[in-house]
């Protein structure tokens, strides 16, 4: 319980947390931004670790000259597509035998099966999706590889979609995280960032999850 509430912390107070590391350690913070985007995005057993709220958070750091903004941005560009390039590797490995994993400590059964949906429904383009909706985020890749997408088509969404999340969120960040009311209701902007692209990938796969057995039956 105690690693769960230090996890939540993290997550709702990220900014006092990588303001204090930049503080004692300088430019190891480049590396430690590449380890939490690449290991949220690549690996399907850490789809807890914050995505949105790291970016929103790191474009502010840069606007207040804590870090530079075109290194961290481009150094959180390099890792969400590298990440989206292993997991899909890894599913592409895995392959078919994925469908009979329960859940466990290392698989989360019930987001692979929303991610699953969301890929049904949606296509390639749920790789430019899925970067803005939590879970779904870190799963998507892995389903892409699953169901054998060819390399190039899923590494044109990869790009596409790394850009336009890093970039996008990044320079919101920069541009409104240092406004007094952003500052003041961080924390529930935070929450924001989590719950609200949640719920939308929520009804998308439950959508999906409706259009299978309508197509079905038709």
């Amino acid at each position: 319980m105690e690693l769960l509430a230090l996890l939540i912390d993290f997550i709702l107070h990220i900014d006092r947390y990588i303001e204090s590391f930049v503080q004692q350690y300088g430019v190891w913070v480049y590396g430690l931004l590449f380890l939490i985007v690449f290991v949220e995005t690549g690996l399907v057993i850490m789809p807890f670790l914050p995505g949105d709220s790291l970016m929103f958070v790191v474009g502010a750091l840069c606007a207040n000259g804590l870090m530079d903004l075109q290194v961290a941005l481009g150094v959180l560009l390099v890792a969400a597509i590298a990440g989206d390039q292993c997991n899909y590797l890894i599913g592409r490995r895995v392959g078919q035998r994925v469908y009979g994993w329960e859940t466990s400590r290392w698989f989360n059964r019930q987001a692979f099966d929303k991610a699953h949906a969301f890929y049904e429904r949606y296509g390639g383009v749920t790789i430019i999706l899925a970067r803005f909706m939590p879970f779904i985020r870190t799963f998507a890749p892995f389903v892409a590889g699953v169901a054998d997408m060819h390399r190039g088509r899923f590494t044109f969404f990869n790009v596409t979609g790394a850009v336009l999340w890093v970039v996008g969120v990044g320079l919101a960040g920069y541009w409104f995280g240092n406004i007094p009311w952003v500052k003041v209701h961080l924390e529930k902007i935070i929450w924001g960032l989590i719950l609200v692209p949640g719920c939308l990938a929520l009804f998308g796969a439950w959508r999906a999850g409706r259009s299978g057995p309508e197509k079905a039956s038709g």
